[in-house]
């Protein structure tokens, strides 16, 4: 069984998909681009991207009753991995322990124009 989760902490779905899923004991965030849910707006800086794509998986995954610290895995998207160090630095604010399994790839292009997307799966 599944459950679908929506939250206005974190930008709509710009497509025929969820926020997230429940099913079971296990969020399934969709890939968050680094929109502020409040304004809409896209930072310019790949840190600042990053930052606000982790902050909405965040809100998503505290509105399914989890949190960063029940990740067990992260997908990072980039557009250009020379911005790999800086995007680490970044996400090691967020993830301080027990580190979730990770990938990180180079795609010729995202959403919107957008730099970074990243998704997370969770245990609740």
């Amino acid at each position: 069984m599944k459950q679908v989760l929506t939250t206005d902490r974190a930008p709509a779905a710009i497509g025929p998909y969820s926020q997230a899923i429940i099913s079971g004991n296990v969020v399934y965030v969709s890939g968050q681009l680094p929109i502020d849910p409040k304004t809409g707006q896209m930072p310019e800086k790949v840190t600042d991207q990053a930052r606000q794509s982790l902050q909405n998986v965040k809100a998503i995954l505290e509105a399914a009753g989890s949190s960063l610290d029940k990740a067990l895995r992260v997908g990072i998207f980039m557009t250009d991995l020379s911005g790999f160090a800086a995007v680490n630095e970044i996400y090691a604010t967020f993830f301080t322990q027990n580190h979730p399994a990770r990938s990180t790839v180079q795609v010729a292009a995202l959403p919107r124009g957008a730099q970074i997307e990243i998704e997370a799966v969770a245990g609740l």
